[in-house]
């Protein structure tokens, strides 16, 4: 009886400290702030990690440097990305301008970027075909590769570029536009990225 009694107290003591950690948790939840317990261990091979561009040629959203545009040396900006999304085959990059007077201009169109790249350089060749197998497409300054911003006096522009990551190549004649590239690459999209510049002159 004696045993039964202690066994008693116990269990009503164990429920009157879960009471009290419930009732703390909702006083700090009330205000704010919540208890986690770290004691649960995290999913298995933690979190996942966003499809993500990114470049050391200027802050996303900043401004564009003159180097990388018409009133410069016009090359184009280094670009890196992470964690592209799993059976990654290729890659494709559209960069514009949809604040153009005549509607969204294209500045750079390039595709079939084999998917074990990670990175751009700064300066890409202005030409067709790249040593890795990566074609150029044609912009709407009618030329091959990446044609910087060139705006017209005023507010700024603001520049994105859009890197998709495909399933397979496109296998696209080098020199496409970017509405064959669009058409060719739709059914593909495993997931997109994009990091946008601001210029103005």
């Amino acid at each position: 009886m004696h045993g039964l009694k202690a066994s008693y107290s116990k269990a009503l003591a164990g429920l009157a400290i879960c009471l009290g950690i419930l009732a703390l948790n909702l006083n700090l939840a009330a205000s704010g702030r919540v208890v986690h317990d770290d004691s649960t261990p995290p999913p298995a091979g933690g979190h996942a990690m966003a499809f993500a561009l990114s470049s050391k040629s200027f802050p996303n959203e900043g401004d564009i440097p003159k180097k990388f545009t018409c009133d410069g040396a016009d090359v184009s900006p280094e670009l890196s990305w992470q964690d592209p999304p799993a059976n990654s085959q290729a890659f494709a990059l559209i960069a514009d301008d949809p604040d153009a007077p005549a509607g969204t201009w294209t500045h750079w169109v390039l595709y079939d970027l084999p998917g074990d790249v990670k990175n751009l350089q700064e300066g890409i060749s202005k030409q067709e075909e790249l040593p890795n197998g990566a074609r150029q497409g044609r912009n709407d300054f009618r030329k091959i590769g990446y044609n910087g911003p060139c705006p017209p006096p005023g507010k700024p522009h603001r520049y994105y570029f859009k890197l998709y990551a495909l399933d397979a190549r496109l296998n696209l004649k080098a020199g496409a536009g970017r509405g064959e590239v669009e058409r060719a690459m739709q059914a593909h999209i495993l997931g997109k990225a994009e990091w946008m510049g601001r210029y103005k002159r």
